[in-house]
């Protein structure tokens, strides 16, 4: 169960791509994602029929998209790693086709949809950064791909950062039932990355984090992992969390999310047995680490 629902590394692997998850993807409906090590003169198509947001995780890109015969070349400035702060994202129309060049690392996320949504790019300065949690479960929270900051049809996309020690998706929650205005079913993706604090002389290889998911009434699944550059685990159901950064390790993982309810908006339920700690941070104070803003680079 464990090697159906996590993926290390390079075990994805597909048509130039080094992980991609897609309606290919045994027990999968909603999401995917495509993630590509990209170097100078590379060419890699995005995945059509659907609609995606590609997203820089460490390096500069360009996108080229043409609909209704026209064609439009968007730059994406990108970061120096994802612990750099945000960066400028583009939601390519389900209606458009294209292609990405560039130097870096690049992720891509995706839902099948028919609904015909704008092309839109989000500069850096745009994205909505959010601290959430309190204390040790202090985290950041860049939601480039939510539905207050992104007109889409189906996607639901953000980016999550943890400081080293601190734990994060906790307490653990679920999103698989349809309970109008209390839960959402939506299948989640969680890519991640992970890195010696800054100013760690420790190689970046060494770098890791842990993560689970564990069973709810819509299915059983187990994953207890330790996670590490480029893994992605897959949460069609279930109750997960928590996702912990080690010590003297930051932990970044990409959240992509989409479901089969009319309405597009996560709404989630604690695990009752650990819902009681949303309440212990009250008159905690943020983790003083954040937000993260350094250059370090993850590979």
């Amino acid at each position: 169960m464990n090697q159906r629902w996590f993926h290390r590394r390079g075990d994805l692997a597909r048509s130039g791509w080094e992980s991609v998850v897609d309606a290919e993807t045994p027990g999968w409906a909603h999401t995917g994602i495509h993630i590509a090590e990209l170097t100078a003169g590379r060419v890699l198509p995005l995945p059509s029929g659907v609609e995606s947001i590609v997203v820089p995780l460490a390096g500069s890109f360009s996108v080229t998209h043409t609909q209704d015969g026209e064609t439009t070349v968007t730059p994406l400035a990108g970061r120096a790693s994802v612990f750099s702060g945000p960066t400028d994202v583009l939601y390519v129309s389900v209606a458009a086709t294209a292609e990405i060049t560039g130097s870096g690392r690049v992720a891509v996320a995706t839902s099948p949809t028919d609904v015909v949504k704008p092309t839109a790019h989000i500069a850096a300065a745009d994205v909505p950064v959010e601290l959430r949690g309190a204390g040790r479960s202090s985290r950041q929270v860049h939601n480039f791909g939510t539905p207050a900051a992104l007109d889409a049809a189906r996607l639901i996309v953000c980016e999550v950062l943890t400081p080293a020690e601190n734990w994060s998706s906790y307490p653990p929650h679920k999103h698989d039932e349809h309970a109008p205005g209390h839960e959402s079913r939506l299948e989640e993706i969680y890519y991640f990355e992970a890195a010696p604090v800054s100013g760690s002389r420790a190689p970046s290889d060494s770098a890791f984090g842990m993560f689970s998911t564990y069973s709810s009434p819509a299915g059983e699944i187990d994953i207890n992992a330790m996670v590490r550059s480029g893994d992605i685990a897959l949460v069609p159901y279930g109750y997960h969390g928590p996702a912990v950064a080690a010590p003297g390790y930051d932990l970044y993982y990409l959240n992509v999310m989409a479901g089969p309810d009319p309405e597009r908006q996560w709404l989630i339920s604690d695990d009752p047995a650990h819902a009681w700690v949303r309440d212990t941070w009250e008159g905690q104070s943020f983790d003083d680490r954040l937000p993260f803003t350094d250059d370090r680079e993850v590979s």
